[in-house]
């Protein structure tokens, strides 16, 4: 028995696909919700949309502080651990949920499996990089997307490490057809525009750098398409700013209208990890509002370009700049089967 630890949107995309190759590999897998992302344009609707099975348990913890969320998490799970007779532990990527199910389960000695293992930012002021550290460093299988990723595991001296391609590869060629057919596009959008997402805590929570990244998309020389994460609202309400008139604000959309958005898009703005590969996937140029990303090889590759948001003039820049490039075609994510593969050595391991 797998038990799979959901959290944030870009795990439930990611289990899209995993969990359609375990169930074909005809391993029983039970996932456990931790209810970090609730709200529904965030959470259920990747649920319906991409056929993942409902959660065997939704612990419905979220909207606390990183301490307080893995905190209680990390009891919630390893009761749900304990219950379900877990075999091995799934998690995904980086979250607080990622971080609690692989330290819960260690400590009860289930074996831990990490997808999305070996990245690294280097930047230990980022909560996801001590989650993605720690939890490489407390699993028994490690599955990598890149071999940057599987380099970074060796200089750490982890072992028992895969080079099994990015899952998120898989649900691009899996889902991008049906994204055309079932999404719902927002209307009247411009003929050119430019696609944002804001979420990151060292953005949203800096209002210096939040006025900035509202004044640089304002600035922009396309209008930017801007799907508002509520924690992002929120924060520019505390902080008194204001969400430009020039800026398209629309709720959180689900994955399939995330793909179709992102097809359409002339750049791609972005603090999320999940979404600069997303660009890539479709052929779009990125801009990652950050100082450092853990998708390296995206910026050498010139697909992607590192932003800091610290004024709009620099934000405008690099929009310009993405938008006069012309990056080469690369593989760097595998073959579109990694869920194939991660199934098979799961198996094995039963």
């Amino acid at each position: 028995m797998i038990v799979s630890i959901l959290g944030a949107r870009p795990q439930f995309v990611k289990a899209a696909a995993v969990s359609r190759a375990l169930a074909e590999a005809g391993i029983d897998e039970k996932i456990v919700h931790t209810g970090q992302h609730f709200d529904d344009n965030m959470s259920d609707v990747f649920f319906r949309e991409l056929g993942i099975s409902a959660p065997a348990l939704n612990l419905g913890i979220g909207g606390g502080s990183h301490g307080q969320n893995t905190g209680r998490m990390l009891e919630a799970i390893e009761r749900a651990l304990i219950d379900f007779k877990a075999d091995h532990a799934l998690v995904y990527g980086d979250t607080d949920s990622t971080l609690a199910g692989a330290l819960a389960a260690s400590k009860l000695h289930i074996p831990v499996a990490h997808v999305e293992a070996g990245l690294r930012s280097f930047n230990r002021q980022m909560p996801e990089e001590i989650n993605r550290v720690v939890t490489d460093h407390v699993s028994d299988v490690l599955f990598a997307p890149t071999q940057t990723a599987m380099t970074n595991l060796a200089r750490e001296g982890l072992t028992h490490c895969h080079l099994v391609g990015d899952v998120m590869y898989d649900v691009a060629l899996h889902y991008g057809a049906q994204a055309e057919a079932r999404s719902t596009p927002i209307a009247g959008l411009p003929a050119e525009f430019a696609l944002a997402t804001v979420h990151r805590a060292s953005n949203t929570d800096d209002p210096v750098l939040l006025a900035a990244i509202l004044e640089g998309f304002e600035k922009s020389p396309l209008p930017v398409v801007l799907p508002l994460h509520p924690r992002t609202r929120k924060m520019i309400g505390s902080f008194g700013l204001a969400i430009p008139a020039r800026v398209i604000v629309c709720p959180p959309v689900g994955f399939l209208d995330m793909v179709w958005l992102e097809r359409r898009a002339r750049v791609i703005l972005t603090d999320s990890g999940g979404v600069q590969k997303e660009a890539y996937f479709q052929g779009v140029p990125c801009v990652t509002l950050r100082e450092e990303t853990e998708w390296t090889e995206l910026v050498e590759a010139g697909w992607n370009r590192l932003c800091p948001p610290t004024s709009a003039r620099a934000i405008v820049t690099a929009i310009e700049e993405a938008l006069a490039s012309s990056p080469e075609p690369v593989t760097l994510y595998g073959d579109g089967n990694a869920a194939g593969k991660i199934a098979a050595i799961l198996a094995g391991r039963a």
